[in-house]
């Protein structure tokens, strides 16, 4: 694949199937065969434009399971055909002050999938390894891709810890990440926010909890 398609925005809600250059990933990166991609609140933020210079056309979509195409410099914990998944939070760069403290996803370096660099609405992407989650191949991508859009790694050298974030009490996104965590092997579920009851609300039977009440 050469180039592939995408579904870009322009301004506010200016939508338009283009067909795209494929780019190659830079360092620490990989380039992604998009499977299926979540519609999520949030990228109501890229279709209104509201967090980057209008002007410029993005792809939306940050609820992404894909199969890992082509890997880039100094890549070396990610193989080609892995099936892997993308949120938010493109990848953490490990150097400013915020992930040297271990504060991984107020990271100072940090893009946003889908709002301030391309996303899943499109037959490719490019992401941050540091940024990316295992997706066992035995779930179907349609069903794995929407638990992203409230779930993050917990970066603490263990790659079966998981975060939900964004959790409400006895809402899906918090629960449904959780479950999803819990599903595929995570050995921790977090819930992020203020207040008891998202715990009550947000975790999968038999996961331990990881809380914390800070924004």
């Amino acid at each position: 694949m050469t180039t592939y398609r995408a579904y870009q925005v322009t301004g506010s809600r200016q939508f338009e199937l283009v067909e795209r250059e494929k780019a190659a990933p830079g360092p620490g990166q990989v380039g992604i065969r998009v499977l299926s991609c979540g519609v999520c609140h949030t990228d109501l933020l890229a279709a209104e434009g509201m967090l980057r210079d209008p002007s410029t056309p993005i792809v939306p979509g940050h609820e992404i399971v894909g199969i890992i195409d082509e890997v880039g410099e100094g890549v070396t914990a990610w193989q080609v055909g892995e099936r892997v998944g993308v949120s938010y939070l493109d990848g953490h760069c490990g150097e400013c002050d915020f992930c040297r403290r271990g504060d991984f996803v107020n990271c100072a370096n940090q893009q946003q999938t889908g709002t301030t660099v391309d996303g899943g609405y499109a037959e490719y992407v490019v992401a941050r390894t540091s940024g990316l989650v295992r997706i066992p191949q035995e779930l179907d991508p349609l069903g794995a891709a929407p638990p992203h859009g409230g779930t993050d790694k917990a970066q603490d050298g263990n790659p079966t810890t998981a975060l939900s974030c964004g959790a409400q009490p006895g809402g899906g996104m918090g629960r449904q990440p959780a479950v999803f965590e819990w599903r595929t092997g995570q050995q921790h579920t977090g819930v992020v926010r203020q207040g008891d009851r998202a715990r009550q609300g947000g975790l999968a039977p038999g996961s331990p909890a990881l809380r914390s009440d800070r924004r």
